[in-house]
């Protein structure tokens, strides 16, 4: 394993690949003895989370160490803080970690090299396809980012070890079809036409459709929660009238997420709701919009955090 010393040394040379989110910074650093390592530094006030790997190898590795800072961990509603030299081995744990940095913390990443270095390059792929969000339209990308951020903890309670890699996708790109949708209609101010609307409809399918032909796999896994978000629990949702138990948990978690979203952030056609207004708004959508489980789940998760939105 690098020392501290090491990997503060190293962070001093130029050019070495990075990746840069509104979040975290990770730094590839090299690999050796089979292991690849990258600094990730989660920067102030942000949150990000540590997946339990089920992988049959018996040597593969995936630990995190804590260099500077301290950070706070969620595994399964009991909290601790890790300081440096604390460390988090994946193979350890069975479920999620959700991890707060309330200052900017510093974590040595070790990862089997072949693994490492296929995350690497897609979440360069994934950051990619962001930005294209984000030069489209500045809205949709950091929505976006706040539906994965809650479709994550919301999934964690109902359903807390499968698919989350492919939840976090999906809910991430949920909106990704609005690529194709012309800006005009997009961000029209006034109410839209019957046309105008078909048109916006078909960002579930166009998005899915980009999903499906996309280059990696887990996008691709995650194609049903594009096309699904914008079904109803009693059937009068689009693009295919779904009800029930026939939309996955998944795109069920993102609708309840995404409505309550939109309705607490500003539009360029309305100002934003109060949390407490949207709050019932969801309520009156329990069991006819919305998955009746997921409801309550969201709105005792809301409450448990004092009704805080960010």
């Amino acid at each position: 394993m690098m020392t501290i010393k090491q990997v503060q040394d190293i962070k001093l040379k130029k050019h070495l690949p990075r990746l840069i989110t509104d979040k975290s910074i990770t730094t590839y650093i090299g690999n050796a003895r089979n292991l690849s390592y990258s600094l990730y530094t989660l920067l102030t006030d942000s949150i990000t989370w540590i997946y339990y790997n089920p992988n049959n190898d018996e040597e593969f590795v995936e630990r995190y160490t804590i260099l500077s800072g301290e950070l706070e961990v969620d595994r399964n509603g009991e909290k601790n803080i890790l300081y440096p030299g604390d460390v988090i081995d994946t193979k350890m744990y069975d479920t999620v970690s959700t991890c707060y940095a309330k200052e900017q913390v510093e974590i040595l990443f070790e990862m089997t090299s072949s693994f490492f270095e296929k995350s690497f390059e897609e979440r360069l792929i994934i950051q990619r396809d962001a930005r294209k969000i984000q030069e489209v339209d500045g809205y949709t990308y950091h929505h976006c980012a706040r539906i994965s951020d809650y479709s994550i903890e919301l999934w964690k309670r109902m359903n807390p070890t499968e698919n989350l890699a492919i939840l976090s996708i999906g809910s991430y790109f949920h909106d990704i079809g609005k690529l194709a949708i012309p800006l005009e209609i997009l961000n029209k101010k006034g109410k839209l036409t019957e046309d105008e609307w078909k048109i916006i409809k078909m960002h579930t399918t166009l998005g899915a459709e980009m999903m499906r032909n996309h280059e990696i796999e887990r996008i691709r896994k995650a194609a049903f929660i594009v096309e699904e978000h914008h079904e109803r629990y009693d059937g009068k949702g689009y693009p295919y009238g779904l009800m029930g138990n026939e939309i996955s948990l998944e795109a069920s978690i993102v609708s309840v997420v995404d409505a309550f979203d939109a309705m607490t952030t500003n539009r360029v056609y309305r100002g934003a709701m109060t949390i407490e207004q949207a709050i019932q708004e969801i309520r009156a959508g329990k069991g006819t919009q919305f998955n009746p489980k997921v409801v309550d789940e969201f709105l005792k998760m809301l409450e448990e955090n004092n009704n805080k939105w960010q």
